[in-house]
């Protein structure tokens, strides 16, 4: 019996349309264009502003998206995956609203948290789900709003987020393309470094925590810096080599936009090219767990079949990973 792989057959992405650029973020924050381009290297970033709108409405027209263009009916879909930190309420799953919005009426859902490493996380657990031969078609998505838990009058994080998301479609293959390897792992001792303090079971919110901003994204850079680069480099080699990857075979690393300069430092340390690396992140900054398929969004017509592509990303928790699949469908 043939192997059957987990292959993305199709994307689909929403951005706000607001774009808040590095000039007007220095009317709130003691920031430049020339410093955040040096830091971080991001120009500007999509903001949902409009009241009402959540992540899920975010995550429905990626998917809504993602089905036209496949030629896929919502009532086709087996399970949705939704990796994302800024959940509408903290119950129920996001995931369960966006698939009532989307009309996914055949589909179980559940949300996956592991922040900026979560699409490698979801789509991980999606491949597993269609390898078992039990489901057919899998949505795996990545939708962050990040400006709901950032803090505007922190000038070291503020310029760091933006909002977004979108999907995959994987489907069964018995081809060789698709999910071939991945490598994920954990070191929780890293959570101080990474964290938003407030608003847990340990520490819930009370006037205390909202007055000392406990509830927007924290971190300690300089740690996080070094943890990613080291992290998504040695994961990203470790798979390569184990499935005969080089940096001759390889098409395409894509890796979480954090930060340019680490994206930059994890392509030196993997000894690529820079034309070898996805980048997007001056347009949309880090939307976390939209990252990777927001790149692999806006490539898609670069994209040809049987592609050999390397993902990786890190994120708090400490969480981190790299999966190697090989694409599975030439530009449309």
């Amino acid at each position: 019996m043939d192997k059957i792989r987990a292959a993305i057959t199709g994307i689909g992405a929403f951005l706000p349309e607001y774009r808040l650029t590095n000039e007007e973020l220095s009317t709130l924050v003691e920031t430049s264009d020339e410093w955040i381009m040096q830091r971080i290297g991001i120009k500007e970033r999509r903001i949902l502003k409009e009241d009402g709108l959540a992540t899920s409405d975010m995550g429905t027209e990626a998917i809504k998206e993602l089905l036209e263009k496949t030629g896929t009916k919502p009532e086709e879909i087996d399970l949705l995956i939704c990796a994302t930190i800024t959940p509408d309420n903290p119950l129920p799953a996001t995931a369960n609203i966006i698939g009532f919005k989307a009309g996914l009426i055949n589909a179980w859902s559940f949300d996956l948290t592991a922040a900026c490493s979560g699409f490698v996380y979801a789509l991980t657990t999606g491949a597993k789900f269609v390898e078992s031969g039990q489901y057919k078609k899998v949505i795996v998505l990545g939708a962050d709003m990040m400006s709901s838990i950032t803090n505007y009058k922190d000038r070291t994080t503020c310029p760091l987020f933006g909002d977004g998301a979108a999907a995959v479609l994987l489907e069964p293959t018995t081809e060789d393309l698709g999910v071939i390897d991945h490598i994920n792992r954990v070191d929780g001792s890293g959570s101080p470094y990474l964290q938003i303090k407030s608003g847990g079971s340990l520490r819930p919110a009370s006037y205390e925590t909202i007055d000392n901003d406990e509830h927007f994204v924290y971190q300690e850079g300089q740690t996080v810096f070094k943890m990613a680069v080291s992290n998504m480099a040695d994961v990203a080699i470790e798979v390569m080599e184990r499935n005969l990857v080089t940096r001759e075979n390889l098409a395409w690393f894509v890796p979480h936009q954090a930060n340019m300069r680490i994206i930059d430092a994890v392509g030196r340390r993997m000894g690529l090219e820079k034309e070898q690396v996805m980048v997007n992140i001056q347009k949309y900054g880090n939307t976390t767990a939209a990252t990777i398929p927001l790149c692999l969004y806006d490539y898609e017509k670069q994209l040809k079949k049987g592609d050999n592509i390397i993902l990786a990303a890190f994120g708090a928790g400490f969480t981190w990973g790299s999966i190697y699949l090989k694409w599975a469908y030439d530009p449309k």
